[in-house]
């Protein structure tokens, strides 16, 4: 896995995108140095017409004011020891953003959303939704304010140290071995981690308890390998055996460690099918109130 060395941020100057750019600064530690900014201007909002043509004026007006802001930000990165770049496209965001990160040769996009509310039925929209999907490079999820459902109570949360406390879930696939990797090479921002593997209901479904007991010790000899290439990379790390539907028990037992980002694997095969029905990975990116980061299993 290589280095975070340079990455995307996507943003439709949204409420908390300024302060969410800033919790990436801690990655300098582990290798970053040079973040390029990104804005597309969507076409639909440069007026295009049945007959074609566009509004001029509108565009230069959108990319003029991305361009302010971006100088602003650029100098808070360049404080902070980052060197930082932008760019201003006009197109379709997705396949856009995508086309920068290919050329840019970045190893990481970073997108959000505007503040999550619990009365939302899911984090992500259809673009987030398209990313997460198509990206060939890992995709994190910048969650920076949630509000969501706690017990009941309505609980507003601020994600401003997103790399302290990273949450690995395990699943042994080629993606989940490249999201070990992509956790190892952030060691220098992280403080402590945590492994997860969950035990689905599906794979317990009538086996006896001798068979279960022998899955089970199966799984932990697993998360124990796994546990020793963590604290050998130098991070302070636990692991935890779950059982029970994946998603549910990867964000109950991420809350209990006190995770500030979840990391994942995303296979990539079927992708088509995945995008429809959904998976784990998606499911979590959707349901989680703290950042996600998706790893796609290597080509």
């Amino acid at each position: 896995m290589k280095k975070i060395e340079k990455l995307l941020f996507a943003t439709k100057f949204r409420e908390p995108a300024f302060d969410s750019l800033k919790t990436l600064f801690p990655l300098k530690k582990a290798g970053l140095n040079e973040i390029v900014l990104c804005y597309v201007i969507p076409v639909e909002q440069v007026g295009y017409v049945p007959f074609g043509g566009y509004l001029k004026q509108e565009e230069e007006r959108l990319r003029t004011e991305a361009e302010l802001r971006f100088e602003d930000w650029e100098e808070a990165v360049r404080s902070a020891g980052i060197g930082c770049r932008h760019m201003v496209g006009l197109g379709e965001p997705v396949p856009k953003i995508l086309s920068i990160a290919k050329s840019e040769g970045v190893q990481m996009i970073v997108a959000g959303k505007k503040r999550f509310s619990a009365l939302e039925s899911a984090f992500v929209g259809s673009e987030t939704l398209d990313l997460m999907r198509r990206s060939p490079v890992p995709l994190l999820l910048n969650k920076h304010i949630s509000t969501f459902k706690r017990d009941g109570e309505e609980v507003t949360r601020v994600n401003d140290r997103i790399f302290e406390n990273p949450f690995l879930a395990a699943d042994w696939s080629r993606a989940s071995e490249a999201a070990l990797e992509m956790l190892m090479v952030m060691k220098g921002a992280v403080r402590r981690a945590a492994i997860v593997h969950v035990l689905e209901e599906k794979r317990l479904t009538g086996l006896a308890a001798p068979e279960i007991a022998r899955l089970e010790e199966r799984e932990k000899e697993r998360l124990a390998s796994w546990l020793k290439r963590l604290r050998e990379s130098g991070i302070q790390a636990e692991s935890h055996l779950a059982a029970g539907i994946a998603e549910s028990e990867i964000i109950k037992v991420s809350r209990e460690f006190g995770a500030t980002m979840i990391i994942t694997g995303t296979t990539g095969k079927d992708r088509l099918r995945e995008f429809f029905i959904g998976s784990v990975s998606h499911r979590v990116a959707e349901e989680s109130e703290v950042p996600v980061l998706l790893v796609p299993a290597p080509v």
